[in-house]
């Protein structure tokens, strides 16, 4: 399915006839809708971050629903589509938490390449109808994704921007972890308590603090 180790973390899933029957349901959406992201990157999220190489999960809700945005990584959109206002304001909040000047695209690839799972907690959405895919079932597995992580024995940041990501701290048991939350950076909300919140300091001085190479953001 992926092509790293989370092929076996999520072996009992894959393996599974619930699974195969939800991911036939997931074809059939593709074969008589136009659904995004494109089927190849619908598991892009685990193909660039292994999952010995996690170090920081950043929770979305579900893919942006607009023509060539979605490319399987939550907040990011391909290179070349116009930057949406909520990763306007996380650029905006690096560069004011870190110095670090907003990029001239929304691909977030390197920070998944870093170590960031940017996990969506639904993977599929159809074509200009946000959350259509909600309760289709993502939910069960994206769920059980966080929950493995939450069983890694090397620290991990699970940063929670906003109600819906914030209602998967129920999953986050483990002590060694960190977990840092504030509300969402959309233009509604950015203003009562995401700007000024640090998350990309909070999390590096984290990892530092337990030997692990910070997050090159």
């Amino acid at each position: 399915m992926i092509g790293n180790d989370w092929d076996n973390v999520l072996k009992t899933v894959w393996d599974s006839p619930g699974f195969k029957k939800f991911m036939a349901l997931v074809l059939h959406e593709y074969q008589t809708k136009e659904i995004y992201p494109p089927r190849d990157h619908v598991f892009e999220a685990l193909k660039l971050t292994p999952y010995k190489n996690v170090k920081v999960v950043i929770v979305g809700q579900d893919p942006y629903h607009g023509v060539g945005e979605a490319h399987g990584l939550s907040f990011s959109v391909q290179k070349g589509v116009k930057i949406p206002p909520s990763l306007q304001n996380i650029y905006k909040e690096l560069d004011d938490d870190l110095g670090i000047k907003p990029r001239m695209d929304g691909d977030l690839t390197s920070w998944a390449r870093e170590g960031v799972l940017l996990l969506n907690a639904v993977l599929t959405v159809q074509k200009d109808k946000p959350a259509s895919h909600r309760n289709l079932g993502w939910e069960r597995l994206t769920d059980y994704i966080i929950s493995k992580v939450n069983q890694k024995e090397t620290p991990v940041v699970f940063i929670l921007w906003g109600n819906f990501a914030r209602e998967k701290k129920k999953l986050i048991t483990n002590p060694r972890h960190l977990v840092i939350e504030s509300t969402h950076p959309s233009p509604f909300s950015a203003y009562h308590g995401f700007f000024g919140s640090k998350p990309f300091s909070k999390t590096n001085n984290f990892l530092e603090k337990n030997g692990i190479q910070p997050i090159k953001w």
